[in-house]
């Protein structure tokens, strides 16, 4: 069974949203990590790049494959995790408490594309 948050936002992709005031944090599911087994590598944008939406801003590696990272929301970056280019096996250890990016959303509209906890648990089948 997977950890899933209530109160935060989930993405069909597999990345998951908490908002602080108007940035979002994003990172991975614990279903997501689960499946891919143990991550080797995180490729993240830079600070100041724009993310869209929808669209591609990184990937994650692991020993079986490699996943893209999808944005659930659109707007400018205003931090990577650092951690995890030395140690991306954090994600593995605690996917909600190790975000990849956050984000100063510049249409927080976009957060109502995305499902609550529950309706994450039954899109994964949980």
């Amino acid at each position: 069974m997977s950890k899933i948050i209530e109160g935060l936002k989930y993405s069909e992709s597999h990345e998951w949203v908490k908002v602080e005031g108007g940035v979002a944090v994003v990172g991975v599911t614990d279903f997501a990590q689960k499946e891919m087994g143990d991550i080797t590598y995180v490729d993240m944008p830079d600070v100041d790049d724009e993310v869209t939406a929808g669209e591609e801003f990184g990937a994650l590696e692991s020993v079986k494959a490699a996943s893209d990272l999808i944005s659930p929301v659109s707007g400018k970056v205003v931090e990577v995790n650092e951690a995890l280019d030395d140690t991306p096996e954090l994600v593995n250890e605690d996917a909600f408490e190790n975000w990849i990016i956050k984000v100063e959303m510049s249409d927080p509209s976009e957060l109502d594309a995305l499902m609550d906890a529950a309706a994450y648990k039954e899109h994964i089948g949980e």
